[in-house]
């Protein structure tokens, strides 16, 4: 995410430092209350808080000049989020093409990707049993038939893998490229995201640190399923909709009327009457979340979850610049064009990822609607046959209650209760690297890192804290994303669903883990508090780390003891 959004920042400096008017009125008759008035804040700085400048004296301990270290401390806002995800990216690709196998439903989203490839839509394969060991021999076969097949969900995420595949071929490396790859750049955007929400490049590094290491992330960047996809979409349309925050509110800061020592004060017909202008980046977030939906249907929930987001972005940021009615002012000024940017253009995207269907003769169901009469002939007979399509499909996932050993509650989901075993295999001694008396396992689990994961249940907490008796816009703007990837989960607790959905919302209960990091640093003023705090925070972090690191060999199927393997059974839910 840019960090160069237009601000106040071009006041002069000695302009914004030295105008400190006195507390209005109402604040000094609240002192008999009780109540501390400080100096009032600049609006302008209320609607669009700045970055702060950053700090060079780790850089100056290490021997380096002021000069220097200055350019070393501002290159962190970019440097330190691509060192972040160069890690990440290293760990996400080591070893990708292993094992050589189709992994759990790679089965069905690697082989529908490459017909995507072939023929614009889902052909028919035979069964797995046939057409796996074939894809996998050598020489490769290929028993892929032109007949449209029905499938379970739409196609964006298998055109996301099909460019893997297009690239190194239908061999494991090449089906699981692209989602290493988005998993490696949601890395990158999270820190960015994080430095936005928190104006703080500690913390959204931390942010995409935590991400790095997440073990539920990690799993789903090196296999080639759908969730990752919708994961990343959504995560770009968050980010877009925070530049877009900025942008508006910076734009309602810089038509406030100025006072004569250079203070801005709230202004009731800037907060009622002026405009926010052209918003490309909510039009951006709008195509993103048409391309979530069109890779699996929950990504549906974060457009919807994401509007009404944006909306209270919107009335706050009325409200702080002065309007006396800001829901009025939204409605007057935002809402048409805010709505228009978001769900129609999502709509258009969602359909343009059915071009290859569109344009194909054999796709399922394409020719459903042809020389069908009834109510709605009015409607190209194309859309008629997605709509009776894309029924189909909404009964088959509602229906879908086929028992599942692995399937789990979404109540057990934030304390990983039930993960799934994408993969396992017990090596007999001497066989597949197993060098003990005994047999030995393989296992790609897909299972969130437990501290993290556990300590992001304690996060949620704080930042509900924050967030209703704070009214931290951070705290909710945080809440809003992960209630779009868990609660729609609830209505449907019947239905065979499996803990791995929750990678769709893993990375923003990372920005929850850091913000509550955050606080537990304290100011930078109180020094006390902030040794312990750098502590406590610290040895969080390092407790995460070693967490992913001693379950490292059950996320990359690394042939281990039997016993070691049981060892980090933590959970007979695990097993």
């Amino acid at each position: 995410m840019t960090s160069d959004t237009p601000t106040w920042a071009d006041v002069d400096e000695d302009v914004r430092t030295t105008a400190k008017p006195q507390p209005a009125p109402w604040a000094q008759r609240l002192r008999r209350f009780g109540y501390t008035a400080g100096p009032l804040t600049d609006t302008r700085a209320r609607l669009v808080p700045p970055f702060p400048a950053p700090g060079t004296r780790i850089w100056e301990l290490m021997g380096l000049g002021p000069r220097l270290a200055q350019r070393l401390a501002r290159s962190m806002g970019w440097l330190g989020p691509v060192l972040v995800a160069a890690l990440a990216g290293a760990i996400r690709f080591w070893r990708l093409d292993r094992p050589r196998d189709l992994v759990f439903d790679e089965t069905y989203y690697a082989k529908d990707a490459w017909s995507m490839l072939k023929f614009g839509y889902e052909g028919t394969w035979p069964d797995r049993k046939i057409a796996d060991p074939q894809i996998l021999a050598h020489p490769q076969v290929i028993p892929l038939s032109d007949t449209g097949s029905f499938v379970a969900h739409p196609p964006m995420g298998k055109w996301v893998i099909a460019l893997g595949e297009q690239m190194f071929g239908l061999d494991p490396f090449g089906w699981r490229f692209m989602t290493a790859a988005l998993g490696t750049l949601s890395v990158l955007m999270l820190c960015r995201i994080g430095r936005r929400l928190f104006r703080s490049t500690l913390l959204g590094c931390l942010a995409g640190a935590l991400l790095a290491v997440d073990g539920l992330h990690f799993v789903m960047s090196r296999n080639a399923l759908l969730d990752l996809v919708v994961m990343f979409f959504a995560l770009a349309a968050f980010g877009c909709l925070l530049i877009d925050r900025d942008r508006a509110r910076a734009r309602l800061a810089a038509a406030l009327p100025v006072d004569e020592s250079g203070f801005a004060r709230p202004d009731e017909h800037t907060g009622e009457h002026v405009g926010t202008g052209l918003r490309p980046w909510r039009l951006a977030a709008g195509v993103l979340l048409g391309l979530a939906a069109a890779s699996k249907w929950n990504g549906l929930y974060f457009l919807v979850f994401f509007t009404a987001l944006t909306l209270l972005w919107d009335v706050g940021a009325r409200r702080v610049a002065g309007a006396y009615r800001p829901y009025q002012a939204v409605l007057r000024k935002d809402l048409g064009w805010s709505v228009l940017s978001l769900v129609p253009v999502a709509v258009l995207t969602y359909l343009a990822t059915w071009t290859g269907w569109f344009a194909s003769d054999k796709g399922y169901d394409r020719h459903w609607a042809d020389g069908r009469g009834g109510t709605w002939s009015w409607i190209p007979a194309p859309l008629r046959s997605l709509w009776h399509y894309e029924h189909a499909v909404y009964q088959f996932n509602i229906d879908l209650h086929s028992p599942h050993r692995y399937m789990s509650n979404p109540w057990s989901w934030l304390i990983q209760g039930r993960p799934v075993a994408f993969y396992y295999q017990s090596p007999k001694s001497g066989q597949q690297g197993c060098h003990t008396s005994a047999n030995c396992s393989q296992e790609i689990l897909g299972l969130g890192t437990p501290l993290l994961w556990w300590a992001a249940c304690f996060a949620l907490g704080y930042l509900l804290f924050r967030w209703a008796l704070r009214r931290d816009w951070r705290a909710g703007a945080v809440l809003c994303a992960v209630a779009a990837g868990y609660l729609p989960w609830f209505n449907y607790q019947d239905r065979t669903i499996f803990s791995f959905y929750a990678v769709a919302f893993v990375p923003y209960l990372c920005l929850a883990v850091a913000m509550m990091v955050g606080a537990l640093l304290g100011p930078s003023g109180a020094s006390e508090r902030r040794l312990i705090g750098t502590v406590s925070a610290g040895v969080l972090v390092l407790l995460i780390a070693w967490n992913f690191i001693y379950f490292f060999p059950l996320y990359t199927g690394q042939t281990i003891p039997y016993a070691d393997w049981h060892a980090r059974m933590w959970l007979d839910t695990w097993i």
